[in-house]
């Protein structure tokens, strides 16, 4: 192995962690192995080293994540382990002699009061890199719609639109995803991506939140050491930003029948946007041009080597994260914890408004920025 490969270790190689070890073999030719993984599902070792044997990859299997660490093995760590369990992991990692730096899946953590002692360890760090997988930024035609708001074309943003409309949420290991205790709420383990893209698109810090939501249709009939899941398949939800701009969100886990999974729509004061996922279009249009004037751009990023399960933006989120590792502190983590520490807020608001039936202002979940 080279001197100046970069080493990864996989903690939690479930589908996510196993998707994050298939992209990683994409990127090979720049100088990254993956030599270790950590997880004490045994199914979930033997997946991942068949994964290792296919890429000739050589890997240490560890049963817990402190013995990945202690290994010191590597580098940098991947963390795709189960919601409730990336607190402890992040804090050990953070804690930890020798400095990993950090791609974490989202969401951050699933409680607010966690995401701060994870940001606030990290502070005393500055030896360590950490990233949050928010990675829908990346999708080729939200990427292509961020740099339209952003060059101007739409003027000032006043309204976000984001629909997700999908299919149930996947059976994972122990069927850890099927309660709010685990996975911080479906707003919080799924619309973390969205609350994170309407952020970006207003340019501002959200204020207020309220929500309408319920489990409607989906995992009803589940039972679970004698629990019915309690993860909710379908909301509205509408964010308010300091500067005045509004988002909503519009979900439903029980719509295979879309042609579209995600329809993105920004709304400035001369223009509109449209990202339409997986067909992979944005629109553009102006008040001044009209209907006439709307223009249909196909979106395709040339660099993505490999679509997996996002599109291509795991692939491009790795390229990102490697380009900050090498730049070695000269160069940010494209999402940082900040950006992971607020969509979690935005998502915890909302469950507590569905919960109260009220507003619930950011200020009551975590306090000033």
């Amino acid at each position: 192995m080279a001197d100046d490969t970069v080493r990864y270790g996989i903690i939690g190689v479930g589908m996510m962690g196993r998707e994050h070890f298939i992209n990683l073999s994409h990127l090979r030719s720049e100088g990254v192995a993956v030599v270790a993984v950590a997880d004490p599902h045994l199914p979930s070792q033997r997946l991942a080293q068949d994964l290792a044997k296919s890429f000739d990859w050589p890997i240490q299997v560890f049963s817990g994540h402190r013995e990945l660490l202690d290994s010191g093995l590597c580098d940098v760590v991947i963390v795709s382990t189960p919601n409730m369990t990336h607190y402890k992991i992040l804090m050990d990692i953070i804690n930890h002699p020798k400095p990993h730096h950090v791609l974490v899946e989202k969401p951050l953590c699933t409680t607010v009061a966690d995401c701060k002692e994870v940001v606030d360890a990290a502070r005393k760090r500055p030896d360590i890199l950490v990233q949050v997988g928010l990675e829908y930024r990346y999708m080729p035609p939200v990427a292509k719609l961020i740099e339209i708001v952003k060059g101007g074309t739409l003027g000032r943003v006043k309204m976000v639109a984001i629909r997700e409309h999908r299919f149930p949420f996947l059976v994972k290991v122990d069927n850890w995803n099927r309660f709010n205790v685990n996975t911080g709420g479906t707003l919080v383990e799924k619309c973390c991506h969205f609350f994170d893209l309407m952020r970006l698109f207003a340019g501002a810090n959200p204020v207020r939140v309220m929500a309408s939501g319920a489990v409607d249709v989906n995992h009803k009939d589940e039972l679970y050491d004698g629990k019915v899941p309690d993860i909710i398949d379908n909301a509205y939800v509408i964010v308010e930003f300091e500067n005045g701009s509004r988002g909503m969100l519009d979900l439903c886990m029980f719509a295979e029948g879309s042609k579209n999974e995600q329809e993105i729509s920004v709304v400035g004061d001369i223009g509109k946007g449209e990202a339409f996922v997986p067909e992979s279009i944005v629109r553009v249009g102006s008040r001044e041009a009209g209907r006439d004037g709307v223009q249909t751009i196909k979106a395709k990023d040339d660099r993505i080597k490999y679509d997996g399960l996002h599109h291509g933006s795991s692939y491009l989120e790795h390229t990102y994260f490697l380009a900050a590792v090498r730049a070695k502190g000269l160069q940010a983590p494209a999402v940082d914890l900040q950006d992971g520490l607020v969509s979690v807020a935005i998502g915890v608001a909302a469950q507590l408004s569905i919960e109260r039936g009220r507003f619930v202002t950011i200020e009551e979940v975590r306090g000033e920025f």
